[in-house]
């Protein structure tokens, strides 16, 4: 390579690093011990053995209810689940109710295997489970129940993604908004309960 070759591919690298977002990066991940109500929406991306899935969400965590649509390109939901103090439940797209104690429970029954969708909503806050064991990886991200969990955040300093990693799965998640600003009378338990 000459000198005029390596002129122009430093200064492509160096543009392209100024190019880049400035997202701060989580750095702390403090045990949860309260997590402010929320909703928000964006897309997310699940890659099990190398294939991927893609769908936008719909999110509300209100009153210690969380709520998730899944729904396709077009707004059609395609599932919803749902955790309260009763258990957890899922409504697929032709209304059919799954019920389970938990997350976990449910999602082997329904897929073979466990995510950690009862954990989501602390970690999106950027917190860590208290009283269960974790590790800070030196690049600042959480190691918790065989998950490695790593965030972004906007200007603002909300949530702009949430990505789990394990040997099998990727999930992600890219947040459009995030609002803390909830009616307080909100649902108290999974409105699919009949």
């Amino acid at each position: 390579m000459n000198l005029k070759q390596l002129s122009s591919v430093t200064a492509l690298l160096l543009l392209a690093a100024c190019a880049q977002p400035n997202l701060p990066q989580q750095n702390s991940w403090q045990a949860a011990e309260q997590v402010q109500d929320f909703s928000a929406d964006g897309r997310l991306a699940v890659k099990v053995e190398g294939k991927g899935s893609y769908a936008n969400f719909d999110w509300t965590y209100q009153n210690a209810v969380q709520t998730i649509d899944v729904n396709t390109p077009l707004g059609n939901t395609v599932g919803q689940l749902c955790q309260d103090s009763e258990g957890v439940l899922a409504v697929d797209s032709k209304g059919k109710v799954y019920q389970a104690e938990t997350a976990e429970e449910l999602s082997r029954q329904l897929l073979g295997f466990a995510l950690p969708v009862q954990y989501l909503h602390i970690w999106a806050d950027g917190k860590r489970i208290a009283n269960a064991p974790y590790k800070i990886l030196p690049d600042g991200r959480l190691e918790q129940f065989d998950w490695t969990i790593s965030r972004t955040l906007n200007s603002s300093g909300q949530p702009k993604t949430l990505q789990l990693e394990n040997a099998k799965f990727n999930i992600r998640l890219v947040f459009d908004t995030v609002n803390h600003s909830l009616d307080k009378n909100g649902q108290t338990r999974c409105a699919a309960r009949k």
